[in-house]
C-alpha cells in the first residue's frame, strides 16, 4: 500500500465513521419506503442517486424475458407484468477502470409478519441489529452503494473511471441486472453487493457459484379395470406409478454416489462433495382416498454440479439413468419416464488471482483486519449474470446477516458494524478499482 493510498483509506475511514448515524438511518428510511412496495422505493433509490450528482435512468423489463446460453427456465405461467431497475452513473473523469455496482431491491412478498417480534419496517435496532422485511436479501446492498458514494463525494475524490450502481430487481425471475446490461450499461468488473449465504457477513467473498437445475419426472401406471370403489381387491391387476417411481429413485440416488465419486473441484474438499442430487417430492394418489391406485406419479429433484462441469453434460448423465431403468423394466419400457428440466443456471467462477477479487479482498482486509474467504457453497448466484451475459468478472458480499425470511426466517437482520463496514469496504473499491 502506497502511503497516498493509506491517507486516502484513513480518510475514508474517518468519514465513514462520522457519518455512521446518517448512514444506518439511511437504510432504516429505505426499509420504511418499501413498506409501500417496489416502485416506491425504486422512486426513494432514484432521488437519492439523483441527490448525488449521479444520471439517473428508469429501466423497464418483464421477468423471464432473457435466457443466458447455458441457462433455462420454465415458461412463465402468466404474463408478468413490467417492473423496473434503477440504474445510476458517477461518471469519471478518464482514464480510469470503471465499476458496475448491483443489488437488489425486492424481497419476498410481505407475509406471515405476525411471527415477527419487531416490525418488519420499522428498522428496529437491539443488539446492535437492524431488523427489517428483505434488509439482508438485499436492501443493505442497496443502501450500501448509495452511502458509499456519499463517501467518495464527502472526500472530494474524483474517481477517474465510471461507477454504474444498479438497484436491479431480482426476485421471482425479475431478472433486472440481465435488462440493466442489455440496455448498454458496461463495466470493467462487477461487484454484487449481496451477503454471502455463509453467515459470515464480510469474511467471505462470493466468487464461485455451482450450477444448479431443477427437474420433474412422470411416471404412468395402471389402475385395475373395475368399478368398485376400492381398488384394493384388485390391486395384483395394477401398476402402481409408485413401485416405478421407486426404481427410478434408487436409480437416481446411484446415480448421485457414482458422480460424487467421479466429479471433483478443490473448492469443495472442506464439504466432501462437489455435487448432489436429490429428489425432493413424490406425489402420486389421493391422501383421502387410500384405497385406490393412482394413475401416474410426480417427481421432482435438484441436481448442483461445480463451475467447470457442463450443463448439458449433467442433463445427459440424468436423461441416460432414465433410459437404463427404463429399458431394464418391461412397464417402463411400454410407458417410459417423462422428463422434464424446469430450470437450470451454469455455475460460474472468478479467480483469486484476478484483479477484481484482489481489489476486494484488499478493501475488506483493510476495513476489517481480516483477510476474508470464499464463499463456493452457494448455487444460481447472481454473480453468474455478468460473467455469462456479458463477459464482466463478478464478485459478491455483504454484512453478517440472518434469518432470511427466503430460507423460512423470521425478524430478518443485518448487523449495524457490518454494515457500516461494507459502505467503507464499497468506498475504498470504488478508490482502488477506479482511480
Amino acid at each position: 500500500m502506497t502511503a497516498d493510498t493509506s491517507a486516502q483509506t484513513e480518510e475514508l475511514k474517518s468519514l465513514v465513521a462520522g457519518k455512521r448515524a446518517e448512514y444506518t438511518a439511511a437504510l432504516r428510511e429505505l426499509l420504511a419506503e418499501s413498506a409501500a412496495g417496489e416502485e416506491a422505493l425504486q422512486r426513494a433509490v432514484a432521488q437519492r442517486f439523483e441527490r448525488l450528482g449521479c444520471e439517473v435512468e428508469s429501466i423497464a423489463s418483464r421477468p423471464n424475458r432473457f435466457v443466458l446460453a447455458a441457462d433455462f427456465g420454465a415458461d412463465a405461467a402468466e404474463e408478468q407484468p413490467e417492473r423496473a431497475s434503477v440504474v445510476a452513473v458517477l461518471p469519471g473523469t478518464g482514464g480510469g477502470r470503471s465499476l458496475l455496482a448491483f443489488a437488489h431491491p425486492d424481497s419476498e412478498p410481505v407475509a406471515d409478519t405476525e411471527r415477527w417480534r419487531h416490525d418488519p419496517f420499522a428498522g428496529e435496532i437491539e443488539d446492535g441489529r437492524i431488523y427489517g422485511w428483505g434488509i439482508a436479501d438485499d436492501l443493505s446492498g442497496v443502501a450500501a452503494m448509495i452511502c458509499a458514494l456519499d463517501v467518495v463525494r464527502a472526500a472530494g475524490l474524483q474517481l477517474s473511471g465510471n461507477v454504474v450502481c444498479a438497484s436491479a430487481v431480482s426476485k421471482r425471475r425479475a431478472q433486472g441486472i440481465y435488462a440493466v446490461l442489455d440496455a448498454g450499461h458496461r463495466a470493467d468488473a462487477a461487484i454484487y453487493l449481496h451477503p454471502a449465504e455463509s453467515g459470515a457477513g464480510l469474511a467471505d467473498i462470493k466468487a464461485r457459484a455451482s450450477g444448479l437445475m431443477y427437474f420433474r419426472i412422470t411416471l404412468n401406471g395402471q389402475p385395475p379395470e373395475t368399478s368398485e370403489p376400492t381398488h384394493t381387491p384388485f390391486y395384483h391387476l395394477a401398476v402402481n406409478p409408485l413401485d416405478k417411481a421407486w426404481l427410478v429413485y434408487r436409480a437416481l440416488a446411484e446415480l448421485a454416489e457414482q458422480r460424487a465419486q467421479r466429479v471433483h473441484h478443490p473448492a469443495y474438499d472442506a464439504i466432501g462433495r462437489a455435487t448432489n442430487l436429490h429428489i425432493s417430492h413424490i406425489a402420486a394418489g389421493d391422501g383421502a382416498r387410500p384405497g385406490r391406485v393412482a394413475a401416474e406419479a410426480i417427481m421432482t429433484g435438484s441436481v448442483t454440479f461445480p463451475p467447470d462441469e457442463d450443463i448439458a453434460a449433467v442433463q445427459r448423465e440424468i436423461e441416460a439413468a432414465l433410459r437404463q431403468v427404463a429399458g431394464d423394466d418391461p412397464w417402463l419400457r411400454e410407458h417410459p419416464p417423462r422428463l422434464e428440466w424446469l430450470q437450470g443456471t451454469a455455475g460460474v467462477e472468478v479467480p483469486e488471482d484476478s484483479a477484481i477479487f484482489q481489489t476486494v479482498a484488499g478493501a475488506i482486509e483493510r476495513v476489517t483486519g481480516a483477510a476474508p474467504g470464499v464463499q463456493s457453497l452457494h448455487a444460481g448466484s447472481e454473480i453468474r449474470a455478468p460473467n455469462h451475459f456479458k463477459d464482466i468478472p463478478a464478485v459478491g458480499f455483504g454484512p453478517l446477516s440472518g434469518d432470511n425470511t427466503q430460507s423460512g426466517g423470521t425478524d430478518e437482520w443485518v448487523s449495524a458494524d457490518d454494515f457500516v463496514n461494507m459502505v467503507e469496504v464499497v468506498a475504498n473499491i470504488m478508490l482502488d478499482w477506479c482511480g
